[in-house]
């Protein structure tokens, strides 16, 4: 009963901005927008601060802040993401899965994987990949494989604190991520005041990433994208927006259980669609996918034809894998969190599979594709340039391919709900009104996302979420030698039989 009193007040709330969006604020998103950039726009200047290399070509330091801590973790725990595959796979199909015992936690193994997931594959990979090749070549796909190998290691490293200093609470439910192992590590040695300014400051980030780029950005490209592809007039995002945030709140008022049984369905059917669409254009193209592969490795180390070079390539590159992995950033440490398990490490080893799907499969076949068209070579950038390559094949994949963006969006919507949901319970304390609060608030901001554009607010949330990894890693850095110390001793109860397989 009360499940359906909340779905009743979530639509009456989103009924009344939209009709005003619809009639009364034309132009307030660029009043708004202006606000945004005359006031905090310092902020996303700081935070996308880069250096100047060479012909003009930038280089974010946030970026490399990034991708040194991938190496640095995958060097600290002995190339774990490799030589730990077949016990992460086992571990998410369950074969340690004790099926008598009742763990903490709220979901499986998979589930948990299924819900990070749905967080990081989306627009990204469609549209950030088509943004690397346009500027940067084939060669960009690289170094974007590159770094997801090496963000492997970041997400395993905060996937594990994630579980080990989650709260368990005594309805069944968890919390946990940075803004927890920010606070209950840091106090266990000793230094509570900055733990816990860290942690605060990670929750803020979050809440502001979680209602722009989790959110109003979602809504607004998968709005773009109904209208592009569908021809629908424009003026009617409000109208989408609405539909879009009946499905999210029908979703998010059920908690995580009801995220992770709707993602783990989702997620295989967005990969099934996307994926397969890919491989019917390389089927389509056999002929030309070692030539692409040439490209993209020659491109790597030369940069022919691109701004920049060698190194133009190799910052789109990186730019893009860790703008769709988020490795690092400490958001999948949230969902992670939610696991069913007694072993932090288990989770760990799960997490560290999600940059390989995001990164190193999916982004490398949208890459596929758009370099066997050949359309990166012309002045279609982004979510334009794959829709143009899927299409160059079928016209039908143009109508396919709007309806996995809409997919993606809706995933990472429910997804970031429960990120921003744990950061500002963390802030304003867990109850029944302050997550109806919330919510709502969320719901709202899917309507508003998809009726207007704001530029300088989507740029905002941007650098909030990259912000999250500035307060994430330095937690990092100081905690993991306690993830070696569950790693070493996972292993070797693996190893001895004390840990040991039920299917």
């Amino acid at each position: 009963m009360n499940m359906h009193k909340n779905m009743l007040l979530y639509i009456g709330m989103l009924c009344m901005p939209s009709f005003l969006l619809a009639e009364e604020i034309a132009g307030i998103d660029q009043k708004i927008d202006q606000f945004f950039s005359n006031y905090l726009g310092w902020f996303a200047n700081a935070i996308f601060y880069g250096v100047t290399i060479q012909d003009g070509v930038t280089f974010p330091l946030i970026v490399g802040w990034l991708f040194l801590a991938a190496i640095v973790f995958t060097f600290y725990f002995g190339f774990v993401q490799f030589r730990r595959v077949g016990l992460s796979l086992d571990i998410v199909r369950g074969k340690f899965t004790n099926p008598n015992s009742k763990e903490s936690g709220e979901v499986s193994h998979f589930q948990a994987l299924a819900t990070a997931l749905s967080g990081t594959v989306g627009l990204g990979n469609i549209a950030g990949v088509g943004v690397a090749l346009a500027i940067g070549g084939p060669g960009a796909t690289f170094w974007m494989i590159i770094c997801g190998f090496f963000g492997m290691a970041s997400k395993f490293t905060e996937c594990t604190l994630g579980v080990k200093y989650r709260n368990e609470h005594d309805d069944g439910t968890v919390s946990g991520g940075p803004m927890h192992y920010l606070t209950k590590a840091f106090k266990e040695k000793g230094n509570a005041r900055i733990g816990k300014f860290l942690a605060v400051g990670f929750a803020i980030m979050t809440i502001f990433a979680t209602l722009g780029a989790g959110n109003m950005f979602q809504g607004n490209q998968a709005n773009a994208m109904i209208v592009q592809t569908f021809g629908v007039a424009p003026g009617y995002g409000w109208l989408t927006g609405i539909i879009l945030a009946i499905f999210v709140a029908s979703v998010i008022i059920g908690g995580m259980p009801a995220i992770a049984t709707v993602t783990s369905k989702l997620v295989p059917i967005m990969a099934i669609l996307y994926v397969g669409m890919a491989l019917i254009v390389l089927g389509t193209h056999f002929n030309q996918i070692g030539s692409a592969f040439e490209q993209i490795f020659v491109g790597a180390f030369t940069g022919a034809g691109v701004a920049g070079g060698f190194i133009g390539a190799l910052i789109q590159g990186l730019k893009r894998a860790t703008f769709s992995n988020e490795a690092g950033v400490g958001s999948a440490a949230i969902a992670h969190s939610a696991v069913k398990t007694k072993e932090p490490i288990t989770e760990g080893l799960v997490s560290l599979l999600e940059p390989f799907i995001d990164t190193v499969v999916i982004c490398t076949m949208t890459a596929l594709v758009i370099t066997i068209s050949g359309m990166n070579t012309g002045e279609l950038s982004g979510v334009k340039l794959t829709a143009a390559a899927f299409t160059e094949t079928s016209y039908i994949f143009e109508y396919l391919l709007a309806i996995a963006v809409v997919m993606f969006a809706f995933s990472t919507m429910i997804s970031w709900s429960y990120y921003g949901l744990k950061a500002w319970t963390y802030l304003f304390g867990k109850s029944q009104t302050t997550e109806l609060v919330y919510k709502a608030l969320f719901c709202i901001f899917v309507v508003i996302g998809a009726s207007i554009s704001f530029g300088a607010v989507i740029d905002f949330s941007d650098a909030a979420l990259f912000a999250m990894s500035i307060f994430n890693i330095i937690g990092l850095y100081y905690l993991m030698p306690i993830v070696k110390a569950e790693l070493k001793s996972f292993i070797a109860r693996v190893d001895s039989g004390e840990i040991k397989k039920y299917k």
